[in-house]
């Protein structure tokens, strides 16, 4: 509560799926959480009443027929509530006139106070039972990677091998994938969210994977590049490049450590590999109950690491049909095949690891799935 103190406020109602769950175990679609000094109430409605008990141990629990969250807001005015925080980035428009709607009049220009993702930054330091669900759902990611490289073959759809993950996901348990599975070949590798569609694994070329298992409410994420084939010089360069970049973005997580510290330090190297163009996006994000939370690992953010973090590290090279091999460090051709080449060519090469931030450093999660370089 002293962050809601410090936005100007005595109480606070919660409407977004992953906060109300972190707040009171909740697991329904349509719920709100009540806060005020050291009381809660969850509200939802009539589908939930036996759900609703079971999860929310310890908190009063309110059905009705009418909006969870203008049943907390009415429940906060009759508890002597005058200035209520909601998180303005979470909540529709709609929503807002709904519950400045069930205010009396008095209460209507000064009842809510806007304040952005403050339940999902408390989220952002995961405890230890959080932690041991997450080092769960990372563990079996890498066992999904292991079985289907059986299935990566030339000539399969990439939707046949999404299946594969998905079905095998759920026959190890889990509660669903955690976004929808990423499987990109050939050209289409060079897309960084290329989802998976019917298009045929090439008898030659890198298939990216980037997929994420539920376990307990809470998100696994990995990317492994994989070659089908004999790959060429400037395919062997640039994956070495993306996976040094990777190395040394692991290496900078610790506490204290900024996030634009850890991005630096994957992205100089890409630089220095003459890569920096062909990596498009953030090096990483935090993983929790969403896929995609706090902290942003990116340039220049001043953000700090704390222990309990988990983030992804997973830097990554695009090349498109203009691109060519800026790849200078001697050493990454392959052995005997002579200097990078620098044909133009259209790939992409991405990997990625799961990081959780501890006392002294970073522990990959992930660390079970190996990112050597494949040929399938």
């Amino acid at each position: 509560m002293a962050a809601v103190v410090a936005a100007g406020a005595e109480a606070m109602v919660v409407t977004h799926g992953p906060d109300v769950r972190y707040l009171s175990g909740f697991t329904g679609s349509s719920g709100a959480v009540a806060l005020v000094g050291g009381r809660a109430a969850l509200f939802t409605d009539g589908r939930y009443t036996t759900q609703a008990r079971v999860e929310a141990e310890g908190l009063r629990v309110v059905i009705d027929r009418r909006s969870p969250a203008v049943q907390a807001v009415e429940w906060l005015v009759a508890a002597g509530v005058t200035k209520c925080a909601f998180d303005a980035g979470q909540t529709t428009v709609a929503a807002m006139e709904a519950m400045k709607k069930a205010l009396p009049s008095s209460l209507r220009r000064s009842f809510l106070v806007a304040t952005d993702g403050l339940v999902a930054r408390i989220r952002e330091v995961k405890d230890e039972d959080e932690i041991a669900l997450m080092r769960k759902a990372a563990a079996l990611g890498c066992r999904l990677f292991a079985d289907v490289l059986e299935f990566v073959v030339a000539g399969a759809t990439e939707a046949e091998v999404a299946a594969q993950l998905e079905f095998k996901a759920r026959m190890y348990g889990a509660e669903a994938m955690s976004f929808e599975t990423i499987v990109a070949s050939g050209e289409r590798s060079a897309l960084p969210h290329g989802r998976a569609t019917g298009a045929k694994l090439p008898r030659r070329g890198f298939v990216t994977m980037d997929f994420g298992v539920l376990l307990g409410g809470y998100c696994s994420d990995m990317t492994r590049t994989v070659h089908l084939g004999k790959g060429s010089d400037l395919e062997w360069d640039v994956y070495h490049s993306v996976l040094e970049a990777q190395q040394a973005g692991i290496a900078a997580v610790g506490p204290g450590v900024s996030c634009g510290e850890v991005d630096e330090a994957a992205r100089a190297v890409l630089r220095k590999a003459g890569l920096e163009k062909e990596f498009s996006h953030s090096t990483g994000h935090g993983v929790g109950l969403e896929i995609h939370e706090g902290p942003r690992i990116a340039a220049k953010q001043e953000q700090v690491l704390e222990p309990g973090m988990v983030i992804t590290i997973e830097p990554g090279a695009y090349l498109s049909s203009q691109s060519r091999s800026r790849a200078g460090k001697p050493g990454y051709g392959k052995p005997g095949s002579g200097k990078p080449g620098s044909a133009a060519a259209v790939f992409g090469v991405r990997i990625e690891d799961m990081v959780l931030v501890t006392e002294g450093g970073g522990e990959v999660l992930t660390a079970a799935s190996p990112k050597a370089w494949m040929e399938l």
